[in-house]
């Protein structure tokens, strides 16, 4: 299924001149027009809320809602907060709360490159979801530095994460695009594809042009795309079958429209990584005659090159502004770092241990949830109003508060806020946590209100069948209302 691309990861391809503007995955398009309201008292709070959730197109949702102070345990306004609600990206506020309490905002992942004898090299990846081709160069010129001009094996070793690359509850359609991408510990370009469609003359199939050329040896493709007449409407659809390797693409566009970018999880993550690496270090005149993946890691060989990852508090910042997926699943799998693996245990699924005890640990009821990702894209996530609320008193009173909170997109400025609440008042005064999936929206966060004290709030709706537009705006109305709170 076509998906637009994050931003991050179209930074990926400016290198290779991929010039379209697009927004972030789950960006929001719509606005909240201006209220006129100046105010709102306490006391009108509830029948103002009431009015928004009760209006006849939610009739079938279910809201679940939750409203307090900061630094208080009064509550403001609730709704079912104590029920359970799939919570989508929401998620990940769990994930980075453990990850920065358990790891510590300076915390950074190391990929290293040891050298065994006879020539051969063997990479260590982490696990580190900000790897890219830029960091690639970086460990190919250290090699050359160390007087390395030839490589008789080089060998990806991908084993600090054990277990499944993507969670068995996520749903194909999600597993085949770059939110959904596998993740394991030799992470490269967040293990995504790009290419671009770009129609050609009328009645010819679209153009195929892949942001790395040599991504096209990997699929069999099935085009089924097709050039129309000038200023028709188009639609772009990127499938893969169940096997993974066949590409099929449906869709259209006008002759005079505009090239349609998508991403694709990589088919092969490590043959991915191996492929890249050999051409960085070509570049840097390093032959490779031999290429291959292996777990056996001997202590005694010695580290030649290494590199590490921003601190862990600029990675907060992609994993929640951007709602990265892969971030979120890479940081679950690194709470893991320090315990010992039986033979029968996940990498995730320690990882879900180690975040389940640190919240507990942080004051958060374990019945209040049930986590088994640590993005949100399972269904089979759930998490109460209650808990989200509770999460953002302790973390935001915390002294991590400046660190958590600055991982948050702020209201009409960054992130999947970006085009949300502009021109209201609660532009730049809200930082929240967004979730979107079918039938499924929900936000989170904190608002610095002028005229009141600082709130913390969840908003959970699920089994909606309205447009996820419809409800994020009016989910924008009560935030409004709440940044319009006055003693009064």
């Amino acid at each position: 299924m076509y998906k637009k691309i994050s931003i991050s990861l179209m930074l990926l391809f400016i290198s290779v001149q991929i010039g379209v503007n697009q927004q972030i995955a789950q960006a929001q398009t719509q606005t909240t027009p201006v209220t006129n309201t100046k105010y709102t008292c306490p006391y009108q709070l509830k029948s103002s809320i009431d009015a928004v959730v009760n209006r006849p197109q939610f009739s079938r949702m279910r809201w679940g809602i939750l409203v307090k102070p900061l630094v208080s345990t009064k509550t403001l306004y609730s709704l079912d907060a104590n029920k359970y609600f799939i919570p989508a990206s929401n998620t990940k506020l769990f994930t980075t709360a453990a990850a920065l309490q358990k790891l510590g905002a300076d915390f950074r992942i190391r990929t290293s490159i040891y050298q065994d004898n006879d020539g051969v090299l063997r990479v260590v990846g982490r696990g580190d979801p900000s790897f890219k081709d830029t960091q690639l160069t970086i460990l190919a010129k250290q090699l050359y530095q160390k007087g390395i001009r030839e490589v008789n094996q080089l060998i990806a070793d991908d084993s600090y994460f054990q277990g499944e690359l993507v969670h068995p509850s996520w749903q194909w359609e999600d597993v085949q695009a770059y939110y959904g991408a596998p993740v394991n510990s030799l992470i490269l370009n967040e293990n995504a594809s790009i290419l671009t469609l770009s129609p050609q003359n009328i009645g010819q199939p679209l153009k195929i042009n892949w942001a790395e050329p040599v991504e096209g040896y990997w699929w069999k493709i099935e085009n089924n795309s097709v050039t129309t007449q000038q200023n028709e409407p188009g639609f772009i659809e990127v499938t893969r079958d169940l096997k993974g390797q066949t590409l099929r693409i449906n869709g259209r566009l006008a002759v005079n429209s505009k090239p349609d970018i998508t991403a694709l999880a990589v088919f092969n993550p490590i043959d991915n990584f191996l492929r890249h690496f050999r051409q960085s270090l070509a570049l840097e005149g390093i032959a490779v005659k031999q290429t291959s993946s292996s777990s056996n890691f001997s202590k005694n060989e010695q580290e030649i090159a290494g590199i590490e990852s921003p601190p862990l508090s600029e990675l907060l910042v992609e994993t929640n502004v951007n709602s990265n997926n892969l971030y979120a699943e890479s940081l679950l799998r690194t709470l893991a770092s320090k315990q010992t693996l039986s033979k029968n245990q996940t990498t995730s699924n320690v990882g879900l241990q180690v975040l389940k005890t640190t919240l507990t640990d942080l004051g958060i009821e374990p019945t209040s949830y049930i986590l088994v990702d640590g993005s949100g894209l399972s269904r089979k996530n759930l998490i109460s109003p209650e808990a989200l609320v509770k999460l953002l008193q302790i973390m935001g009173k915390s002294s991590q508060a400046e660190v958590f909170r600055a991982s948050l997109p702020v209201a009409g400025m960054s992130g999947t806020l970006k085009n949300r609440l502009q021109n209201t008042s609660a532009e730049r005064i809200v930082q929240a946590k967004t979730g979107t999936m079918m039938g499924v929206v929900s936000l989170a966060g904190y608002i610095n209100v002028p005229n009141y004290e600082p709130l913390v709030f969840s908003m959970m709706v699920n089994q909606s069948e309205q447009p996820a537009s419809v409800v994020r705006q009016a989910m924008d109305e009560i935030v409004v209302l709440l940044a319009q709170l006055k003693r009064c």
